[in-house]
Order: structure tokens, then C-alpha cells, then sequence
């Protein structure tokens, strides 16, 4: 399971936010991890990802200005957003590939492109959602 830990908030624009999630049942740092969001009206994104080897994969739209990570003594998993932007206003989920999966498959985040449909299929474990609101 995956628990939020550090919800979002409102903040105006240019501010910063962080997410985290803790996992239970699983190791983070055994699996494939993400962040994906959904704005009103739009169907969800991934935001981006890191894969076991420490490899991220970010939305354009957002490279520069999120850092995904994950501390693996607290099996956590973070979203640093800086220099938020009105259109970043989203439920955001964390979510974690299942670890058998990423042991048999070797699956990669990198090599999955963030637009592929259905990338939230892959993942098996998610967080509830918490809202981001950036006012301009």
C-alpha cells in the first residue's frame, strides 16, 4: 500500500510544494516508482518516474522544476515541485510498479514513453489522491 504522507496544498504561482508517500507491504527501492496527475476535465498523466537503477523520466512540461525521488530506509517516496505554474493545478497520486513485475521484466520507466496510453496500467500500488492548486 501506498500512504500519502505529505499532501498538497494552494500556493501561488513560483512556489513550491512537496508530496510523499510511504509504502507498506513493499520495498520502494525494489520497484519502479511514479508520479502521475489528473487536471478537471483531463484524463491523468504520468508526471514522471525513477526506476531502480536511479534512471528518472520527467514530463516536459515539468523538467527543471520536479525532482522525483525515494529514501529507501524510510521507504518513501517524494515529488519536489518548485516554480509551480497554474496549469501544474492537479490531483497528483503516487504510485509503485509491482516488484515481481520489475524483477521478471526488468522494466524500465526511462523506456517507457510518459505519453504511452495507459501507462497507469503498469502500475499496481497507488496512493490516494491529493490536490495541487497554483494561483496565478
Amino acid at each position: 500500500q501506498l500512504q500519502v504522507v505529505e499532501s498538497g496544498g494552494s500556493v501561488q504561482s513560483g512556489g513550491s510544494l512537496r508530496l510523499s508517500c510511504a509504502a507498506s507491504g513493499f520495498n520502494l527501492g525494489g520497484t519502479v516508482i511514479g508520479w502521475f496527475r489528473q487536471a478537471p476535465g483531463k484524463e491523468r498523466e504520468g508526471v514522471g518516474c525513477i526506476s531502480t537503477n536511479g534512471r528518472t523520466n520527467y514530463l516536459d512540461s515539468v523538467k527543471g522544476r520536479f525532482t522525483i525521488s525515494r529514501d529507501n530506509a524510510k521507504n518513501t517516496m517524494y515529488l519536489e515541485m518548485n516554480n509551480l505554474k497554474p496549469e501544474d493545478t492537479a490531483d497528483y497520486f503516487c504510485a509503485a510498479i509491482s516488484p515481481q513485475r520489475v524483477a521478471v521484466s526488468g522494466y524500465d520507466c526511462v523506456d517507457v514513453p510518459l505519453s504511452q496510453p495507459r501507462l497507469d496500467y503498469d502500475y499496481s500500488y497507488w496512493g490516494r489522491p491529493t490536490q495541487v492548486t497554483v494561483s496565478a
